[in-house]
């Protein structure tokens, strides 16, 4: 049974004035996702976040109809697709993608469902007794009779990432006790003041935005100065770079201004430099012997103290 005009209307006006309230949303694909652990999903986000579900068709005709309000939800349009639910945020982006992914449900294998990462049976004993041996030759798994029981040879893939579940599989899966999957809401895309992005971008960590802005800069300001381009990365190096150039200049030439003097006065008399900064080291030596010195004396004083007399003697 559809929703009656009112309900629609009432639809609309919550998701108007949640866009209106909350500049985030999350885009989440509820597959799998049972109604109790939907609410336990509501309740870790309470306070920081609001999980609106709805008809793709109805949320669709509700972006649509806010467009000429707010035109960047177009953006917003082509992700509304598959079993898909909002999250409504004003918070921490990274936290609240935390808490939505954070509850997970342990499910086992059903025939025909498709697998979300690759099962492997381990090797072991089963505990399962001879007569289902079938079950493993069915799907080439190289088993052994051990004390009465069936044992598993080796590591065997039984199911691949991407495929769907097959019924063999499914009922050995079973039979084994493996619960291969676990399931729970995903983020599959995130709407952030007009920008959608995957969320992958937010384990980009400071430190590695930093350093790619850095080496883009670096990468900038190379290609400037070999083009003889100013820009403002650039800039810097070349009034170094020309600074240097007079310098050269001054001291090839008999032209001379206030910062090459002392350039010149160097070329001229290196030894007289050498002499000066010798007292100088001489000093910071000297002054970083002395408390060596202090505190050795401060040592054979205490040592002189003990009179050859130990703590309990």
């Amino acid at each position: 049974m559809g929703a009656t005009r009112a309900q629609k209307e009432l639809y609309f006006q919550k998701l108007k004035e949640l866009i209106a309230k909350h500049p985030s949303i999350f885009v989440v694909n509820v597959d799998n996702v049972g109604s109790n652990q939907m609410h336990q999903i509501r309740v870790a986000l309470r306070g920081k976040g609001v999980v609106v579900m709805g008809k793709n068709t109805m949320v669709r005709r509700a972006l649509r109809s806010i467009l000429t309000e707010y035109p960047q939800f177009e953006r917003l349009l082509p992700h509304v697709r598959g079993n898909i639910g909002f999250v409504f945020t004003s918070g921490d982006l990274k936290e609240v993608r935390d808490l939505i992914t954070a509850n997970k449900v342990a499910a086992p294998a059903r025939a025909g469902a498709l697998a979300p990462l690759n099962v492997i049976i381990p090797a072991g004993n089963t505990g399962m007794e001879p007569g289902k041996t079938s079950f493993f030759q069915a799907l080439g798994i190289p088993t052994k009779i051990a004390r009465g029981t069936i044992e598993i040879v080796s590591d065997v893939q039984v199911v691949t990432a991407g495929t769907r579940v097959g019924a063999s599989e499914a009922t050995l899966l079973n039979l084994l006790n493996i619960s291969p999957f676990t399931y729970g809401m995903s983020v599959v895309q995130i709407f952030d003041n007009g920008n959608v992005f995957a969320p992958a971008v937010l384990d980009v960590s400071e430190k590695e935005l930093l350093d790619r802005f850095t080496s883009g800069i670096t990468t900038i300001a190379a290609i400037s100065l070999a083009l003889n381009y100013p820009t403002i990365v650039s800039v810097m190096h070349s009034l170094v770079n020309s600074y240097k150039n007079l310098l050269a200049v001054s001291v090839a030439t008999d032209y001379t201004f206030e910062g090459a003097e002392k350039v010149k006065e160097y070329l001229a008399n290196p030894e007289a430099f050498a002499v000066a900064a010798a007292p100088a080291a001489e000093e910071s030596s000297s002054a970083s012997a002395a408390p060596a010195a202090e505190e050795k004396k401060e040592e054979e004083e205490e040592e002189d103290d003990d009179m050859g007399f130990g703590l309990f003697d």
